[in-house]
């Protein structure tokens, strides 16, 4: 299924990431895995937040998938299913 992924990472932990330069570590260890169709970032609320979509083959990968974030940059995480347009007008066409 089609996720996107939301990482709000904690300002502290995130800072402390990048003076150190682990945070590119951190990152490409933490999306190699997932082999995002995109991956976006930017801030939100204030927070470093990235916008990754990729598919999430199985319901019980979802621990795997944030544990890094969760652990490595104290991370908010989010996921919420997507569809594209495509995905949308099969959809309606079944409804």
């Amino acid at each position: 299924m089609r996720m996107l992924l939301t990482v709000q990472m904690d300002t502290e932990l995130a800072n402390k990431a990048i003076k150190d330069h682990s945070l590119p570590t951190i990152m490409k260890s933490a999306l190699g895995g997932l082999n995002p169709e995109a991956a976006y970032f930017g801030a939100k609320d204030g927070l470093r937040t990235g916008y990754i979509v990729f598919d999430l083959k199985d319901p019980s990968d979802i621990p795997s998938v944030a544990e890094p974030f969760f652990q490595a940059l104290g991370a908010k995480v989010t996921f919420t299913p997507v569809m594209t347009f495509e995905d949308v007008q099969a959809g309606l066409q079944r409804a």
